[in-house]
């Protein structure tokens, strides 16, 4: 999969920059999966043209891994029905709770790393992807506050996860930077403990400045920060194919295509290193 390269996440404000024989030079693109649930409409019809040419991630932000009380089986149902659609190259999800008291929050809630909170995800993490008839990507989310104490750290329990579940890791640079200024973790020792060979995917996106910590907005250009911690990234775990992400104050397209070039320049720096 790393000869994806860079490619963007697609938001409905760019439908019309790729519609009517239109298509930008991007590697791959990715969506959010529960926007695309329905059986039919805009977003299905641009999707399912859009197939055709490009290598498609479904990426999901509601499903809930981690949640005690377990997750909607009807959210399941649906995202097994849109995989087997769409075929695409990746299929991701949170590592994350969201759901509580029969209540669902629109929030990626972090979890303790503790040994309880991974025999729980890695029992849902192979339940699904048994369902789905293939591997799954889990990513790494922003904190900002520890969510309880902790038996390990954030890197190893990802590593743990994949080993136990077989699942890929979808690592957020990003997030990393952003838990690395917010709440002291060491970036470059998360992404450490983890096997080469389990990352299969890279996240970029902006973050802006709070008054007491970095918030992952998903609003802005990639700072100089984590482009560094990125190419950190690619020296450990090689040119894994890389997302720019771009969520709140969307700008003209050619903004995310223009940091994807950011990226797939950094991406053709390390093939020619490795070759």
């Amino acid at each position: 999969m790393t000869q994806l390269g860079a490619g963007i996440g697609l938001r409905a404000r760019h439908y019309a920059d790729f519609v009517g024989g239109a298509r930008p030079a991007a590697g791959w693109l990715e969506v959010h999966s529960e926007n695309y649930f329905g059986a039919g409409g805009r977003e299905r019809a641009v999707l399912e043209s859009l197939r055709r040419d490009y290598p498609l991630s479904l990426h999901g932000v509601g499903l809930g891994l981690g949640s005690a009380e377990g997750y909607s089986v009807r959210h399941e149902n649906r995202l097994f029905e849109l995989v087997h659609r769409v075929e695409p190259a990746f299929v991701s999800e949170h590592l994350c709770w969201g759901a509580a008291a029969g209540r669902h929050f629109n929030d990626l809630l972090p979890l303790p790393y503790t040994r309880e909170a991974l025999d729980l995800v890695a029992s849902r993490v192979s339940r699904l992807q048994d369902r789905l008839g293939r591997r799954l990507l889990v990513e790494n989310v922003s904190c900002y506050l520890e969510p309880g104490p902790h038996e390990m750290n954030e890197g190893e329990f990802l590593a743990a996860l994949a080993r136990r579940s077989g699942c890929g890791v979808l690592l957020d640079v990003n997030n990393l930077y952003v838990n690395q200024v917010n709440l002291g973790r060491d970036a470059l020792a998360q992404m450490r403990a983890l096997a080469p060979e389990s990352v299969c995917e890279i996240h970029l996106a902006g973050h802006s400045a709070g008054e007491d910590c970095l918030i992952d907005t998903h609003g802005a250009r990639v700072a100089d920060d984590v482009w560094r911690l990125y190419e950190a990234a690619l020296g450990l775990f090689g040119p894994v194919a890389t997302l720019i992400e771009w969520d709140t104050d969307v700008p003209p397209l050619e903004v995310l295509l223009d940091e994807a070039r950011k990226a797939q320049a950094r991406l053709e720096a390390m093939h020619a290193v490795a070759a």
